[in-house]
């Protein structure tokens, strides 16, 4: 009877492993996602800053300086 403990705990033991590794990856893989948004959300607000920049510039120089 020993061994039939002995040989399902092991088992358990790899489960509770195989349960971490899936967690792990899902977590891996949801903060990806996250960041990966965010970094395009960072470069949508880049292009718009610096195409506001860029009109600033524009409308600057076309405008007559003051006295």
């Amino acid at each position: 009877m020993t061994n039939e403990a002995d040989r399902r705990g092991p088992k358990a033991g790899a489960s509770v492993k195989d349960l971490r590794q899936d967690r792990l990856k899902l977590a891996l893989r949801e903060n990806l996602k996250r960041r990966k948004s965010q970094a395009r959300g960072r470069g949508d607000v880049a292009d718009a800053s610096s195409d506001d920049a860029s009109a600033s510039l524009d409308e600057s120089a076309g405008s007559k300086p003051r006295q």
